[in-house]
């Protein structure tokens, strides 16, 4: 993993829950698990960790228990019969949340667990802060991929985030509360929360965060059928929001964004 992130302290009062979706990186539960919960007991004055195992056929959960060692109560574990997808891994494991900051990383090892604390820095009256990548670790094809998909989401749902599909946010509980009920069975899931947070009101703010190359496990995503599938998925999710979703009453949301 990096170097650890800012030597200055950064506590998060109350619960945090760090959600990480997995299927089949048990070779990787090693390098995430550790530091996540090291960093969380740094960063919290509780924490929990809610690994979405999303079908995984290997030794995921087996690997992600022994990992936490001592703090083995401080893991749940939520569970897939079989292989659902990136959207409803995310939002199960969000929906199991008990924390007064709730964030998601992804397990592949691509994200460091320590620059939670990069995102904690900024978090002061703030309801999500969110990662982009300052350089995506990702053959070309992905980048071009995520910028063009980055494009359609300014068009079609008005909102001109950076990097709006990068898994790596941390949000107060309460804006969990706004934005339910989970519509995105996808990593529209990303542009679902950024979406209801504006329209909401919310405070959102982004910061670059480092994105490693994969070392173990096997890379999903990036194929032309979940490619195309997405787009349309982009224009599905915004009338169905258009038709069943409404922000909450002026006075619930956290100020203007």
């Amino acid at each position: 993993m990096a170097e650890a992130v800012r030597s200055r302290r950064v506590h998060l009062a109350g619960k945090v829950t760090l959600v990480i979706p997995v299927h089949n990186e048990s070779a990787n539960m090693p390098r995430v698990i550790p530091v996540a919960r090291e960093t969380l007991s740094q960063l919290a004055d509780s924490f929990e960790i809610v690994l979405v195992d999303d079908g995984s056929t290997d030794q995921t959960v087996a690997v992600a228990k022994e990992e936490m060692g001592d703090q083995a109560e401080n893991l749940r574990v939520v569970s897939h019969a079989r292989k659902s997808g990136y959207g409803i891994t995310v939002a199960d494991g969000l929906r199991a949340a008990t924390g007064d900051w709730v964030a998601f990383v992804d397990g592949d090892g691509q994200f460091d667990p320590r620059d939670l604390r990069v995102l904690a820095e900024i978090a002061d009256g703030v309801d999500m802060v969110a990662g982009w990548r300052i350089h995506r670790a990702d053959p070309w094809h992905r980048s071009v991929v995520s910028g063009t998909f980055n494009v359609l989401v300014r068009i079609l749902y008005g909102i001109s985030y950076r990097d709006v599909d990068c898994g790596f946010k941390l949000m107060r509980g309460e804006l969990l509360q706004i934005a339910s009920p989970i519509l995105a069975r996808s990593a529209l899931l990303n542009t679902e929360l950024y979406f209801k947070a504006k329209r909401s009101g919310l405070i959102v703010r982004q910061v670059g965060i480092k994105h490693h190359p994969r070392v173990a496990g096997v890379r999903s995503g990036g194929r032309l059928i979940p490619i195309l599938r997405a787009v349309r998925e982009l224009v599905r999710l915004r009338l169905e929001l258009a038709r069943s979703w409404r922000p909450p009453p002026a006075g619930r949301a956290g100020g203007p964004s």
